[in-house]
């Protein structure tokens, strides 16, 4: 049976990676599907694969740090769409290694205006929604990344800006109760994405050595999603962890 019959999923980041994958395993559940990002053609790639498999999509090219234009994206999903039963807060970027005494200021807010700032902005606009539609409530799901719990080295801005996702998620799930929105948070490590990838090769790991960490396949971090959105909104997941198994994450350090 399909989880998403006649619901509405917004992916932030749905482009390429995970955004892809999680935007596809959603419209394969019946899901029709809000896709946003800064690149137009992956954008309109996606959502040509979403029209094969017999759902609808609405591409728009958002930056999801820019207030006005996240205030437009959910404009066009009241008006497309009508409502919003998920949102899946994708849209992040990092930097190349930088030890945090180099970082530049512009460094600093570019990560977190993309991370954590325009995940807020993308949570209070559903927020707004979930409340008042009729069926009341929905989901939020947060990405996290395993560094919103263990840094890697010379990765300030965007350790930074992952723990703080995760008390956005934490005050979304709390603040949610009495509206039936429930929010929880992914960790991933390692997927196999061309930016996961490429970071896990020549890893910096604690002790200054670099190594190649293992990866794995992004279509699990869509399984996982799945499980999350699977749920009633009486049952919540809080924070699950999907990553490489033989990553060195446990015990990092």
């Amino acid at each position: 049976m399909n989880l998403g019959s006649s619901k509405v999923a917004l992916v932030t980041g749905a482009g390429t990676g995970i955004g892809r994958a999680v935007s596809l395993m959603l419209a394969s559940q019946g899901y029709s599907v809000a896709l946003a990002g800064r690149r137009a053609q992956q954008l309109k790639q996606v959502s040509q694969e979403i029209s094969q498999l017999g759902q609808r999509a609405l591409a728009v090219i958002t930056d999801v740090s820019d207030r006005d234009a996240t205030q437009a994206l959910f404009d066009r999903i009241r008006t497309e769409f009508g409502r919003l039963d998920l949102l899946f807060n994708n849209a992040g970027i990092n930097m190349r290694a930088t030890p945090l005494e180099d970082l530049k200021p512009a460094q600093w807010r570019s990560v977190i205006d993309v991370n954590l700032t325009g995940a807020f902005f993308c949570t209070q606009e559903a927020f707004r929604m979930m409340k008042s539609q009729k069926p009341r409530g929905g989901r939020i799901i947060n990405n996290g990344s395993i560094s919103a719990s263990t840094p890697r080295p010379n990765s300030i801005a965007y350790t930074a800006s992952k723990h703080a996702v995760t008390g956005l998620t934490r005050a979304t799930a709390l603040e949610g109760r009495r509206y039936d929105i429930a929010c929880g948070q992914i960790d991933i490590g390692n997927a196999a994405t061309s930016i996961g990838e490429h970071a896990s090769t020549d890893a910096l790991q604690a002790d200054g050595s670099t190594i190649t960490e293992p990866v794995f396949d992004v279509a699990l971090v869509a399984e996982a999603v799945k499980y999350m959105a699977s749920l009633p909104l009486e049952a919540n997941v809080l924070s699950l962890t999907v990553m490489a198994t033989k990553m060195p994450f446990v015990g990092r350090g």
